[in-house]
């Protein structure tokens, strides 16, 4: 059985849900969680998308709730796109 698929919110890139990171609302704030509660919003694990995202208004639209977003968390970030 294959993993789910998940869109990134920064690029639009459809992938295997264990390659991208998960983001959660938790009492208005954007935190990374895999098994946080509630609906979630995925990134690639690229600083660009989540930047990209964020830019976008892409956290909120697919959250449906108005979240804080802060800087992204750069443990979960492997490379930068910059480029």
């Amino acid at each position: 059985m294959s993993s789910p698929v998940r869109t990134c919110a920064g690029c639009g890139r459809k992938a295997p849900q264990s390659e991208l990171v998960r983001f959660a609302a938790v009492e208005g704030v954007l935190t990374a969680g895999r098994t946080l509660p509630g609906r979630g919003v995925y990134t690639c694990r690229s600083d660009a998308c989540f930047r990209a995202a964020r830019a976008r208004r892409g956290f909120a639209r697919t959250l449906r709730a108005t979240v804080t977003v802060g800087e992204p968390p750069d443990s979960l970030y492997t490379d930068s796109l910059d480029g």
